[in-house]
């Protein structure tokens, strides 16, 4: 749903961003707006802060693997110029080509290479934020090290804008493999599967994706490999997955199949929730979601699945029953069941009392998307 707002503003510098949040009540910040959807239903803002003014590649630091992005760069945009150098930034979330360098780090999100090289927050290495209070904030630096003193790039990086805009981000870059193949084993019994997964996780592959993916009563184990040793990799992966009952392959157009992993992490009308759980639980995950007919395609070797149903609040529900107590938080929903359900699944008190005073110390006046984030942040 689209944010209805009084007016919209696009500053063209952290600074005139910051000043706009101080002489602001209520400020919803909107990157592509690929995410817009995620966290509680809240009341119009009275401003939506756009990040389009702040679309410049400020660094490129092929020899450090280093890259410097405002906020409203595309992220397709940067990845294509990291491609010419033979570089990536290894995030590659779901999403239009509208989806925002700001945005992802905002939400935290990540799709299947998040196996190998982590998450958002652990491939930003520093940032400058807007403030409500109207000064602009910078920590960390452009170069790879550890540093004393508050983390500022992690704590924004997942909260959603509750706390400031992120109007800046230096990150790290990889090498972008010169070739990729996909060994995928499929089988329709789910406690071989998972094991198939978890073998392949405790081997030492060094894969660069390793995912599942399960739908009407039969799945898939993907394990990507890049590189030199890409086919190695991958028929040593067959091998293990046929050793566990599945029927394996190597796919080398395995482009499609990435896609649609990512594009199953989305979706448009019907009720995607996001389960963070053991991996050793991926045979109950892959049963609850045929129970409620729905599909899943996950993380194997981390414990994170994108769980697509086709009820409504009901079924979020039943699925929260079945998975407790792992947190199932809902993504993509009609605007009907994140009203009927708490979009979290909130239910410990104390990470609320830690997180509201976070949210005091940085905007006391609850300016930056307020109530949207866990507990109605």
């Amino acid at each position: 749903m689209e944010t209805v707002a009084s007016r919209t503003e696009t500053p063209g510098s952290a600074q005139e961003a910051a000043a706009l949040l101080r002489a602001s009540e209520r400020v919803r910040i909107r990157g592509g707006g690929t995410r817009s959807g995620w966290g509680h239903v809240t009341p119009a803002p009275d401003v939506v802060l756009l990040t389009a003014g702040l679309d410049s590649v400020v660094e490129h630091n092929e020899g450090d693997l280093t890259a410097v992005l405002q906020a409203g760069v595309p992220l397709r945009a940067a990845q294509e110029r990291f491609a010419a150098a033979g570089q990536m930034l290894a995030l590659d979330p779901p999403g239009a080509p509208e989806s925002t360098v700001g945005g992802v780090f905002a939400t935290g999100d990540s799709g299947p290479l998040r196996h190998r090289y982590g998450a958002a927050r652990d491939l930003i290495v520093g940032i400058t934020v807007a403030q409500p209070d109207g000064s602009v904030a910078k920590a960390g630096g452009k170069v790879i090290k550890n540093v004393a003193g508050y983390d500022l790039s992690k704590l924004f990086t997942g909260a959603f804008g509750t706390l400031g805009l992120i109007a800046q981000v230096a990150v790290r870059l990889h090498p972008r493999p010169p070739q990729a193949l996909t060994a995928r084993g499929i089988g329709d019994d789910a406690e071989r599967l998972a094991a198939a997964a978890s073998a392949l996780a405790h081997r030492p592959l060094e894969a660069e994706c390793l995912d599942v993916a399960w739908s009407d009563g039969r799945g898939a184990v993907l394990a990507r490999f890049g590189g030199a040793t890409a086919e190695r990799g991958a028929e040593t992966s067959a091998t293990v997955l046929r050793e566990h009952g599945c029927e394996a392959d190597v796919v080398e157009d395995d482009a499609a199949l990435w896609q649609r992993q990512r594009e199953h992490q989305r979706s448009t009308g019907a009720t995607v929730v996001k389960v963070s759980g053991l991996p050793a639980d991926l045979p109950k995950a892959l049963r609850a979601a045929d129970a409620l007919g729905g599909t899943l395609v996950g993380r194997a070797a981390l414990g994170l699945w994108w769980i697509t149903l086709p009820g409504g609040a009901e079924a979020v529900q039943k699925l929260r029953a079945a998975l407790t107590p792992a947190p199932c938080v809902v993504a993509d929903a009609p605007e009907d069941v994140r009203n009927a359900v708490d979009p979290w699944h909130t239910d410990a008190a104390e990470p609320l009392v830690l997180l509201r005073r976070v949210k005091q110390q940085f905007d006391p006046a609850g300016v930056c998307n307020p109530g949207l984030y866990v507990g109605g942040i």
